[in-house]
């Protein structure tokens, strides 16, 4: 997470809260710090798959892959930015400059992943409603032309600490994730509440056009007189309970913090912050798992590459 003015804060060894120790000394290693470590080890391991996988893949270039290559960058990025906070934090003596890399990462990679995943909403909708002409060649370079924006954006909004916009000489003006300004983190998380309802809305707008066209297959075919609901007749149940894990998801975990650095300041307590902040960045373990993984194409180029190992056994065997 955000450098909580880490170079003077430690957990203590009873895990009840924050103890002080000298700056010119490293904090002993925690529980914390050990699950910090593996957490992101594993959220860089399972987001280079997903990212490999489609680069690799030259069948995978639809715009629905490049949104979720994107979406598996950033999380990757993420990854790697939990990792070095760890080295920072517990191998490396802390400096400013330490925490407003690790800062300006951790905001790039957020921005970009949420930013990826309204991408991925929009996707989906605009596949269904406009399934003859979405996919093509032009929807891909627009999908990549928007991506691009969307990573220049991110690296400029993550960087903009470094460039100055800071509390490190002003701690007065710090926000509940130092070192950022209690103004700039605002923002950001204005921006954060901005996009995840406009997420919201997309996948509303999936659902109506997902029953509509349900029913009115399911009423051409004669299934079901045009006048009962289609959803009565044949359980949807499925889709949709996938779609409402999906939003749940998405909303746990973005939702704590974007409120939280709107209404908290420099003198909140900064445990509420790790337990607001945690769940964004766990947005990054859950985000292969329910979008990049599922997809059936990505399973099958993930399947069929163990598949000359299976043949090569098959003629050791005859």
């Amino acid at each position: 997470p955000m450098k909580l003015d880490m170079s003077n804060l430690a957990w203590e060894n009873s895990g009840a809260g924050f103890g002080v120790t000298s700056p010119s000394q490293l904090p002993p290693l925690t529980v914390w710090g050990v699950a910090l470590c593996i957490s992101g080890t594993v959220i860089a391991m399972e987001n280079a798959i997903v990212v490999t996988t489609i680069l690799a893949t030259p069948s995978l270039r639809a715009p629905v892959f490049l949104l979720l290559a994107s979406l598996g960058l950033a999380d990757l990025l993420a990854g790697v930015t939990l990792i070095l906070h760890f080295l920072f934090l517990f191998c490396v003596e802390p400096s400013d400059w330490s925490e407003l890399l690790i800062s300006g990462l951790l905001v790039t990679s957020l921005t970009a992943s949420l930013c990826s995943l309204m991408g991925v909403a929009l996707d989906r909708y605009l596949s269904l409603s406009h399934a003859l002409t979405y996919g093509s060649g032009q929807s891909r370079r627009r999908a990549a032309g928007l991506l691009l924006l969307v990573w220049l954006g991110a690296c400029v909004i993550g960087a903009v600490p470094a460039m100055g916009w800071h509390c490190l000489e002003e701690p007065q003006s710090c926000s509940v994730a130092r070192p950022l300004t209690r103004t700039y983190l605002s923002l950001l998380c204005g921006g954060f509440l901005l996009v995840v309802m406009v997420t919201l809305q997309l996948y509303a707008g999936i659902c109506q056009v997902a029953r509509r066209h349900a029913h009115a297959i399911a009423t051409q075919r004669h299934f079901l007189p045009a006048n009962q609901p289609y959803a009565s007749k044949h359980g949807n149940g499925r889709g949709f309970s996938r779609l409402i894990l999906v939003l749940s998801v998405f909303v746990g975990c973005w939702m704590p913090f974007s409120l939280w650095g709107l209404l908290g300041d420099a003198s909140s307590p900064p445990l509420y912050t790790y337990a607001t902040l945690m769940p964004a960045a766990g947005s990054s373990l859950l985000n292969p798992l329910l979008y990049s993984l599922r997809n059936k194409d990505i399973r099958r180029v993930l399947w069929s590459s163990k598949l000359p190992i299976i043949s090569v056994r098959q003629k050791q065997h005859t």
